[in-house]
């Protein structure tokens, strides 16, 4: 169901497992061939094609073979005529009889249904089911590209992060230095250099968080590509976000209501539970059904009969042999079931009624996100303008609180303050970024428009790879 197919080379499967993804497409590529959960939706829809398949052949002639042995032994009373070989009369003769027999049989049975209106209501049942398992393969795709593109940009800003904070820590170290320094000739009290310590230490701990982050987030990428990324590409320093070519919200919202594959799968969730309602209600229905047989049967064996009378047992073979054809239609016409079949017309509703329900609330929840992922989207572009601002702002006020240090028009808090308030910044800066592009890609999920094309759109953003995009960030 994904609509544009993918043309990359399948040859990413080949690669050895410590490969390396440069980019966002590599990476998305692999975390197709290797997520579990996207591997396991396929699986699913294969379970759900089954039914219907299942469904139409209870439709078709049915056949099978047999073939019995059977082997008997019976024994009691019995009363036997014989001649008088002199006079030609009958005798009667009192005694017991025992017969062995061995029954050989083969045959071949057939039934075709003729008519049968839960058969048919069960194949239109199994082929709306199937219809949404499609869809909902579809939405798992959809789902597998923003997952694999959040876990991407989070390394990013992990990274950005890592930079930023071992940048804040050097320079912090670098104020502590002086502000010792200060101290030792007595230009600053002790007051500047506790505090310049407590802010270098604070930013060891943060590198060290930050180094922690950067290790998990990697981990969480590898988690869905099942094989450990590296070296991935950034955004530009000069990136400038643009909102795409639509009509507005209420486009997005008409687009989404026709073609999101999650909404779309639960539509025919809906059609199936309503043939769910018409099978229930065929068992008032009466059925027909067409039935044939062939068959072959062979008995043989002995009957014994002995009596006191007789000076000898008598004993004669016994051999029978059938053969032929037989068909037949049988008519079941539902009389009394106890209530059964009303319980499970009324059950069957009442999960109607259920489907339909959440088709409802999935359709507002749906028109709720894609009005809030456009607005995040249009938001994102000033946010990310603003943040790009405010970082440089934060780095001016940092070197003009250095220059001020130096004359001493500014304190050591102040530059430390300073310091933090840049570090920050950057971090800001790096998220608001990575955030628009994220938006996009769920603004586009919500539509049901997001395919592999828009991960090439992205990915062609991507410039260089993400320590070198730190640095130029930073400076």
């Amino acid at each position: 169901m994904i609509r544009r197919p993918l043309v990359f080379a399948l040859a990413f499967a080949l690669l050895p497992a410590t490969a390396a993804a440069e980019d966002l497409l590599q990476t998305y590529e692999m975390a197709r061939a290797g997520d579990p959960q996207f591997a396991a939706a396929e699986s699913s829809r294969l379970v759900t094609r089954e039914g219907a398949v299942q469904a139409r052949a209870a439709m078709l002639p049915q056949l099978d073979g047999s073939a019995s042995v059977r082997r008997s032994r019976s024994e009691g009373p019995a009363t036997q005529t014989q001649f008088d070989p002199a006079t030609g009369e009958p005798l009667q003769f009192t005694g017991d009889i025992e017969s062995e027999t061995t029954t050989r049989s083969v045959g071949i049975n057939g039934r075709q249904m003729l008519f049968d209106m839960a058969r048919f209501t069960t194949l239109r049942g199994q082929k709306a089911l199937s219809r949404a398992g499609d869809f909902q393969l579809e939405a798992a795709g959809d789902n597998l590209i923003t997952r694999t593109s959040a876990a991407y940009f989070n390394v990013l800003v992990q990274l950005e992060t890592l930079a930023a904070a071992e940048a804040a820590e050097t320079a912090l170290q670098k104020q502590f230095d002086f502000a010792s320094k200060r101290l030792e000739v007595g230009l600053a009290p002790i007051t500047d250099v506790h505090e310049a310590r407590a802010q270098y230490d604070t930013a060891r701990a943060n590198t060290i968080i930050a180094r922690n982050a950067v290790a998990d987030a990697y981990q969480a990428l590898a988690e869905i590509t099942g094989r450990p990324v590296r070296d991935l590409q950034g955004l530009p320093a000069d990136y400038q976000p643009q909102l795409p070519v639509s009509e507005g919200v209420d486009g997005w919202v008409q687009t989404a209501m026709q073609n999101n594959p999650a909404l779309q799968a639960q539509q025919f969730r809906v059609e199936s539970a309503e043939a769910n309602v018409a099978t229930a209600r065929a068992g008032h229905l009466p059925t027909l059904y067409l039935s044939g047989s062939y068959g072959d049967s062979k008995t043989t064996g002995d009957r014994t009969f002995s009596s006191s009378d007789l000076p000898a047992s008598i004993t004669s073979p016994i051999e029978s042999e059938s053969r032929g054809p037989e068909i037949g239609i049988t008519l079941s016409v539902p009389i009394f079931s106890g209530g059964d079949t009303q319980s499970r017309v009324r059950q069957a509703i009442a999960q109607r009624d259920i489907a339909s329900d959440e088709l409802e609330q999935q359709r507002r929840a749906l028109e709720r996100n894609t009005r809030s992922a456009y607005q995040t989207l249009v938001a994102g572009i000033s946010e990310v303008e603003a943040r790009r601002q405010a970082l440089v702002s934060a780095q001016a006020a940092y070197d003009a609180s250095q220059v001020g240090l130096e004359v001493g028009t500014r304190t050591v808090l102040d530059v430390l303050n300073n310091q933090q308030n840049l570090f920050t910044a950057q971090q800001a800066y790096a998220l608001a970024r990575y955030n628009y592009l994220q938006s996009r890609l769920l603004l586009e999920q919500a539509a049901g428009t997001l395919d592999v094309e828009d991960v090439q759109e992205i990915n062609r953003l991507l410039t260089a790879d993400a320590e070198a995009q730190v640095d130029s960030v930073i400076q």
